[in-house]
């Protein structure tokens, strides 16, 4: 008891601890200096980049399954003259696309580059032996600006064995040596599905305009935007400082475009928004919680949508100096491979009056950008836009839209083998007297009478398919001189549209857009115009759409789908084997209106040679 009774009495005496001002002091300095530095050092936008862990992803495929975790990212090389960062690879079925940032001058000055890939069986070594990891240098396919943020590299696919996360190299360097197994490893090695993927990201007004692949939305009409949120990344690039910690709802969701509010600390300051990561999160089924949201995976960074290269913004602001109102007209396509036709479809379309062309280069490989810089030379207004995702037509045409607002009264969305023409011939048709829009930028004027409309915001055409008229060889002076035999009914049509008075959800179905309400179409009697739509060529030229479709809804002719379908050629089959008479098929009518109107009035009178013919004296 004595010792029990010596024990409670030395507790009682202790002194109790108390917490010196010194301590507190330097405890609210330490949590003010935190605070300070956290507000004063900006964030760089350019630098964001998501950290995603989702346990399960219904969208995805089999194929893409580990494709949803991001790693940091680590410089390639040490000795190049800026290190070249790799933000993104997305994965197509003929190429892997590597996104990266524009910071990296170096590579703008014409160096040579390959596609490292490595051996896939990594895990087979160990430390200890880890000295060399096994490649296979193949040169890059081609390099683009893509916007003025970040470079487009494209790679062959990895052959059998070798990774899919390529890594690039200048030509010429040797082998880098790799401290160990852990250092390949830990880097970026993710690879996104083109199927499953937020691609694009841009601003209009107080609202991100966001282009994802992956939401199955059904074409044609709006969806329940109440599934769909934005969700805005925010952190650094490297380990797991990135998270998605801003989201708002969206307002609107249809096809391929998700329109959501930005968060209100970037609707005070717009330009804290360029080149932010966005991504799309959504309800995976109907009874789950309001609040889970699955992520899509992204390589979208938010832009302009009127940012260029600055080779582009050079070339804008010359012609800026000398036009300060928007052009009456301009002209929108999308176009794989069509190097060979876009000269005659420029300039006979801007002798009808088209002013100002916009081209969504979609992975072309022909020499299409070297075809533009010539027409740029010869003074026509046309500016490349490259745009890599494959089989996005609806939502490249909502993108140019856009693009398109600030520059252009109207805007025109057609392909490049078709033409408008004014068919009516008699000086004493009523209407021809009304509109008075026959000759040179005829087509200019008939838009313009319609400027001032408070209603009509669309003038639709018709289109005759023209078939291969008995060539077997491409005609040498252009597609409107040597097809002169078509269908006699028409098929479809092709939109003429006031991009101001389009439906805020961008909604198109290629040939016509949504429009806000208030507004309305106007069909253009077909003995007024009409469009020639060159749509069967000869074999040589037609075989080119088995390889893909460009529209999102229109399987590729390969697939055994829709084979009815009005985009197909009837009896064709999936398969690219010419059918027997080809060249004679899809021949109903022989119109040579518009060959007559074009040799008539576009032919030089000295030489006989059209615009778009080349002089070999």
């Amino acid at each position: 008891m004595d010792s029990e009774q010596r024990r409670k009495r030395k507790r009682i005496a202790r002194p109790p601890h108390y917490v010196s001002v010194r301590s507190l002091l330097l405890c609210f300095a330490f949590v003010a200096f935190l605070y300070l530095l956290s507000n004063r050092i900006p964030v760089n936008p350019s630098a964001i980049r998501p950290v995603l862990v989702v346990s399960s992803f219904p969208l995805l495929s089999s194929s893409s399954s580990n494709l949803i975790r991001l790693y940091p990212d680590k410089i390639l090389f040490s000795s190049s003259p800026s290190p070249l960062k790799i933000e993104d690879r997305v994965s197509f079925p003929d190429h892997v696309l590597l996104l990266v940032s524009s910071k990296d001058l170096w590579l703008k000055k014409g160096d040579e580059l390959d596609c490292v890939y490595y051996e896939t069986s990594l895990d087979h070594y160990t430390d200890d032996s880890f000295e060399r990891i096994r490649n296979l240098r193949i040169s890059a396919l081609s390099l683009d600006e893509y916007n003025e943020l970040q470079l487009i590299v494209r790679c062959p696919p990895p052959p059998l064995n070798y990774s899919a996360p390529v890594r690039l190299e200048k030509r010429g360097r040797k082998n880098m040596d790799l401290a160990g197994k852990d250092e390949f490893l830990g880097s970026n090695r993710t690879i996104h599905s083109w199927e499953t993927v937020a691609y694009a990201a841009t601003l209009d007004g107080n609202t991100a305009v966001v282009f994802v692949k992956g939401l199955n939305l059904r074409p044609d009409r709006e969806s329940n935007s109440n599934q769909f949120s934005c969700h805005f990344g925010l952190g650094n690039d490297e380990g797991d400082g990135l998270r998605f910690a801003l989201a708002t709802k969206a307002i609107t969701a249809a096809q391929e475009v998700v329109r959501c509010l930005l968060p209100l600390s970037l609707r005070l300051n717009p330009s804290k928004a360029q080149g932010i990561r966005v991504t799309i999160g959504f309800t995976p089924h109907i009874h789950a919680r309001k609040r889970y949201h699955v992520l899509v995976p992204s390589v979208a960074k938010i832009s302009n949508s009127n940012s260029d290269s600055e080779e582009q913004k050079k070339k804008k602001k010359k012609k800026k100096k000398s036009k300060e109102k928007k052009y009456e007209l301009c002209a929108c396509t999308m176009v794989w491979n069509q190097a060979s036709s876009l000269r005659e479809w420029i300039m006979y379309h801007s002798w009808l009056g088209i002013e100002r062309w916009f081209i969504y280069d979609n992975n072309s490989d022909d020499g299409i950008k070297e075809v533009i810089t010539e027409l740029e030379a010869e003074e026509y207004n046309v500016s490349r836009h490259v745009w890599p995702w494959i089989k996005t037509q609806e939502a490249g045409f909502s993108h140019c839209a856009l693009r398109a607002r600030d520059e252009c009264n109207w805007v025109g969305f057609m392909d490049v083998d078709e033409f408008f023409y004014f068919s009516f011939r008699k000086p004493g048709n009523q209407r021809s007297r009304k509109f008075r829009f026959l000759g040179q930028n005829s087509l200019r004027n008939l838009v313009a009478n319609f400027s001032s409309s408070p209603k009509i915001a669309e003038i639709r055409t018709t289109c005759h398919s023209f078939g291969p008229s008995g060539l077997s060889s491409p005609p040498p002076q252009g597609v409107t001189v040597g097809y002169t035999c078509r269908l006699q009914s028409p098929e479809r049509h092709k939109s003429i549209v006031r991009p101001d008075a389009l439906d805020v959800t961008l909604l198109n179905v290629v040939h016509h857009f949504h429009l806000r309400k208030g507004f309305r179409y106007l069909n253009l009697p077909q003995g007024i115009a009409v469009i020639n739509h060159y749509k069967y060529q000869v074999w040589d030229s037609f075989r080119a759409k088995f390889f893909r479709r460009v529209a999102t809804y229109v399987a590729d002719w390969q697939e055994n789908q829709n084979e009815g379908s009005r985009d197909r050629a009837p009896g064709l089959g999936t398969e690219a084997i010419e059918p027997h008479n080809w060249r004679l098929q899809f021949c109903e009518v022989w119109d040579t209106g518009l060959r007559d109107f074009v040799l008539a009035y576009l032919a030089d009178t000295t030489t006989g040679l059209l615009p778009w013919e080349r002089d070999s004296l």
